[in-house]
């Protein structure tokens, strides 16, 4: 029978979702929680691969459980696991669905802060630019959904048979003191550090480092800079993952609450 796992994790003290030998990640503390419950091998599958020290405000994973069992399972493994790691629901699936090829849209938040604040060091990322252009950055947000092929912001573009996105959304966000940021953008897919690059590149444009058309040059010509520069991974939240069966609204409170500040549009 197959499971669909409703979760979310802070990302800061993991490599990040995937599984890799002699690295700490999320998928290999869930599977060895899965395994001290069930006492046999669990593997899981994600629906995507957060990078090191990315957090998730809502995640899925999918596992074959072919035992049947007569406990509180989400009970079970919240107690389990880290308390970076949380179990929301646990839901039986009809058939064989992907947790990673099914979703249609993955919804992704940065969050910057301006000002040190050592009660944000660990879920948005400082950078002291008390300068920052937001009327520059946000047209250079604008342009995002109006592009398909990716390729100049992305680490290693020929791994993948294409670099085409659909960013369906894009927006830039402040709060009333213009000391908190946040970027937020939804695609069917994106790249290996493709947000944090995009991040690093319209932060330049607000430091003036980067004209807005230099930055759609990059959409237009596709030529990969010489110098990526993504932005910290603090403060990049996968926050939201849609299937087209299922849709379930976050349930973290620490996001919704970042989320809930009167954020206005740039």
């Amino acid at each position: 029978m197959r499971y669909f796992f409703h979760i979310a994790y802070q990302g800061q003290h993991y490599n990040g979702w995937q599984k890799q030998p002699g690295i700490l990640s999320v998928q290999d503390v869930l599977e060895k929680a899965l395994l001290q419950i069930f006492k046999t091998t669990i593997p899981i599958i994600g629906c995507g691969r957060t990078d090191a020290h990315v957090h998730a405000s809502q995640f899925f994973f999918h596992a074959d459980i072919e035992q049947g069992y007569d406990f509180d399972l989400l009970y079970r493994l919240n107690k389990a696991l880290p308390q970076n790691i949380a179990i929301f629901d646990i839901i039986k699936m009809e058939g064989l669905p992907h947790a990673r090829f099914d979703a249609v849209q993955r919804q992704y938040d940065y969050f910057i802060h301006t000002y040190k604040d050592p009660f944000l060091s660990t879920q948005s990322s400082f950078y002291l630019e008390e300068q920052l252009d937001l009327q520059q950055m946000k047209a250079a947000v604008n342009l995002l959904p109006e592009y398909k092929d990716y390729r100049a912001f992305c680490t290693q573009p020929d791994k993948y048979e294409h670099t085409i996105c659909n960013v369906m959304d894009a927006g830039l966000f402040v709060n009333a003191k213009g000391d908190r940021i946040r970027f937020h953008i939804a695609s069917n897919r994106f790249l290996s550090k493709m947000i944090r690059i995009l991040m690093g590149k319209i932060l330049k444009v607000g430091k003036g480092d980067l004209s807005v058309d230099e930055f759609e040059n990059l959409l237009i010509t596709l030529e990969t800079p010489k110098l990526l520069e993504p932005a910290h991974p603090t403060g990049l939240y996968l926050s939201k993952v849609t299937y087209p069966y299922l849709n379930l609204p976050p349930r973290t409170e620490f996001l919704n609450a970042m989320q809930g500040i009167d954020w206005l549009s740039v």
